[in-house]
């Protein structure tokens, strides 16, 4: 599943995770910590909606 940032645009794929941000690859949206906050523009995890 992917998720994209309502603001930006910038998009998070389950299946890729956010290593970059200690998010590993597989790991489910829901389980993304509450206090994720989009790379590219800083919104809250509530700003994203499914791609």
């Amino acid at each position: 599943m992917k998720y994209v940032c309502e603001v930006c645009g910038w998009e998070y794929d389950e299946e890729q995770g956010y290593p970059e941000g200690g998010i590993a690859p597989g790991t489910k949206w829901e389980d993304v910590p509450e206090d994720f906050e989009c790379p590219d523009c800083g919104v809250g995890k509530d700003q994203f909606e499914t791609a």
